[in-house]
């Protein structure tokens, strides 16, 4: 398949070297979604140097994901917008991290700005794929073929820290939130009207890539409508302010109430209340990767992009998608009839839904079991 010609197309490349790494820095990617399927190569990252710290320079609106991986030991925020805009800022975090003395910088992330950073601050080890043109300022420069843009996310960042010697350490993802979530989950329950004793669906009914990625508002009404219904589910509607438009919209199609929450949290209060979720519906989006993440049951719909690359991660998830011969197109908006989406009933929706509740654990258990 892709994935074995990916693997014989990566391999070459020089390997970093096993002793003497002491201090690494990773830097992350900057969406969600791409964050949750870089945690597999991160966790090659540890298992290679198991006693290296490892720093990952990350965006304020990732920094809190990186935070959940038990193989990060910290996280430096790349403050851009910010103090770190500009080439003045680019020079200051370049100082910062200088400072900080690393051995080796591994740029999960593609572009050349990440590569002039690592430079910048004499780190003498740079790897990563020699992507946007920057193979010239990488130490350790990994091609980037066809072949391996065409496999799974976490398969395109786990070769290529294989290609630089790491241990792969499997593919599972696994967020486990720490102790300080615990009352975060209760004061937001508190604060949004959301009753201890009914379990809860999360709909994340928006995208930020474009509205080709969005299933139908009517339609995620018709499914927290008929779902809540059944079972007296609560269903709560998460996404960033970009998103409001899009549950506004939902929450005006449903006949019982729905909770709004969209634009009104932050990334880690969001972790929060997903981790208490029953079953989790979203199209591919960022919090899609991070239900699959948490391990809750997680339906996702996919139209305009490519389950082959971008699926959510954890055993409980089911993707919906129909093939059609215009997808994936990967397009922002939908030039034809949008019968990717328009294909996904929302009777097919409820019922994988009734099959993963019925398997559910109760997540409040689940939480005190993953405690213990």
């Amino acid at each position: 398949g892709p994935e074995k010609t990916a693997m014989l197309k990566v391999r070459g490349g020089k390997k970093l070297p096993e002793k003497g790494i002491e201090r690494v820095l990773i830097r992350g990617t900057n969406w969600i979604g791409d964050v949750v399927m870089t945690l597999p190569a991160v966790a090659a990252v540890r298992k290679t140097w198991p006693r290296a710290r490892i720093s990952v320079l990350a965006k304020p609106w990732v920094a809190e994901v990186y935070r959940l991986s038990a193989d990060v030991d910290d996280v430096i925020v790349f403050q851009e917008p910010g103090r770190h805009a500009g080439i003045g800022g680019k020079l200051r975090l370049a100082g910062k991290l200088r400072d900080v003395g690393f051995d080796c910088a591994i740029l999960l992330q593609n572009a050349i700005e990440a590569a002039i950073i690592a430079g910048l601050a004499g780190i003498p080890f740079r790897a990563g794929y020699n992507s946007d043109g920057r193979g010239v300022l990488l130490t350790h420069a990994v091609r980037r073929t066809k072949a391996i843009r065409r496999i799974h996310q976490i398969d395109y960042y786990i070769e290529m820290v294989r290609a630089l010697g790491c241990t792969p350490a499997g593919r599972d993802v696994r967020l486990r939130p720490g102790r300080d979530y615990d009352g975060l989950a209760e004061a937001l329950f508190s604060r949004f009207g959301i009753a201890e004793n009914r379990p809860l669906i999360g709909i994340a009914p928006g995208a930020a890539y474009g509205p080709a990625k969005k299933w139908f508002p009517e339609r995620f009404a018709a499914v927290a409508d008929r779902l809540s219904g059944e079972s007296g589910a609560q269903t709560i509607l998460f996404g960033s302010a970009g998103d409001r438009e899009s549950a506004a919209a939902v929450q005006g199609s449903a006949r019982h109430p729905l909770i709004d929450i969209a634009g009104m949290t932050n990334l880690k209060e969001a972790i929060a209340l997903i981790a208490r979720c029953s079953l989790f519906i979203s199209n591919d989006s960022g919090l899609m990767h991070i239900a699959g993440a948490l391990g809750i049951p997680t339906i996702a719909l996919f139209g305009s992009t490519n389950p082959v690359t971008t699926s959510p991660v954890g055993e409980q998830s089911v993707v919906i998608h129909h093939d059609v011969d215009c997808s994936p197109c990967l397009k922002p908006v939908c030039p034809t009839d949008f019968r990717c989406m328009e294909m996904i009933g929302v009777e097919e929706v409820c019922a994988a839904a009734r099959k993963l509740l019925s398997t559910a654990d109760d997540p409040f258990e689940r939480l005190q079991g993953e405690k213990k």
